[in-house]
């Protein structure tokens, strides 16, 4: 039920052609989940919505499909005071129903994506859909403190209800495809790197660093049992001894050129990460993870 690291139609001319095909599309319609969003603060909303509400989405992204939207927003954070109300526009031009509660947006919805690009609030936006037993997908920064993020996973268990987090960066294949890649063996050691900019409101590795993060865990699996830390200005290298006696190793970066990246050292050789592949792996698992579940409104 809970998955997180340290850290989403057929063409409208068939329904004309065929009359057999409304038939099917109205059944089929009925199998829909639709799913809110709580924050559009972040370009993960439209981003998202673009790919759920696609008429050519396939396989588990066509299950899911975008109704409705809270806004939210924090004044105190430029990266969503400049930006909420651009992407609520964006929604509602697709649209997507903005509504003025958390509480009206669960009338209305099976299944939940908890996107506020700010990490403080969420707590307390999760606690009223943990309540109401909605699957729910938090985005990172799964929170902005430890204390946070472990009362969130307590309310669910609690509660019995599903949640789960992730930076899109764990489904990326070029990452994941290199835990149990039989051409290299085990992993013995993996070194990664991603931007890390910082925010002042969040512990540093929680506002971007957490992609990095995501990316060295996916590849060594649990078990970390140490970790140091080298911080300066421009740059945090992190190092984590895993209990078997395996290393990795996180470099965020704050200037010069950045990317995502690094190199995996296994049992037959030593390999390069592949390229991020965008939002669509991620969305891909957030439906999986939604349908197993199946809700039912409210």
């Amino acid at each position: 039920m809970f998955n997180c690291p340290l850290l989403r139609l057929v063409g409208l001319a068939l329904l004309f052609m065929y009359p057999a095909a409304l038939a099917q599309e109205t059944k089929d319609e009925k199998k829909l989940l639709k799913a809110g969003i709580i924050g559009c603060d972040t370009s993960h909303v439209i981003a998202f919505t673009n790919v759920l509400n696609d008429s050519k989405a396939e396989g588990d992204l066509a299950g899911v499909r975008v109704v409705a939207a809270f806004p939210g927003g924090s004044k105190d954070v430029k990266d969503s005071y400049t930006r909420v109300d651009g992407f609520v526009q964006q929604l509602r031009d697709k649209g997507i129903e903005i509504v003025p509660s958390i509480e009206e947006l669960l009338k209305k919805v099976d299944v939940v994506m908890l996107e506020s690009v700010d990490g403080r609030p969420h707590l307390e936006q999760a606690k009223p859909v943990i309540a109401a037993g909605k699957p729910l997908f938090i985005d990172k920064p799964l929170a902005a403190s430890l204390a946070d993020a472990v009362e969130i996973f307590r309310l669910a268990q609690e509660a019995k209800a599903p949640v789960f987090s992730s930076s899109s960066l764990r489904f990326s294949p070029g990452v994941i495809g290199m835990r149990d890649n039989k051409e290299l063996g085990r992993v013995l050691g993996c070194q990664v790197h991603s931007p890390c900019s910082i925010e002042p409101h969040h512990p540093d590795l929680f506002w971007y660093g957490i992609h990095g993060v995501e990316m060295l865990f996916t590849v060594m699996g649990p078990g970390c049992v140490s970790v140091s830390r080298t911080h300066t200005a421009d740059t945090d290298v992190v190092v984590g001894v895993w209990k078997d006696g395996r290393i990795g190793t996180y470099r965020g970066i704050r200037k010069g050129g950045a990317g995502y990246g690094g190199l995996v050292f296994a049992e037959k050789g030593i390999a390069p990460l592949g390229r991020y592949e965008g939002y669509k792996p991620l969305l891909v698992e957030m439906c999986k993870f939604f349908v197993s579940v199946r809700p039912t409104t409210s």
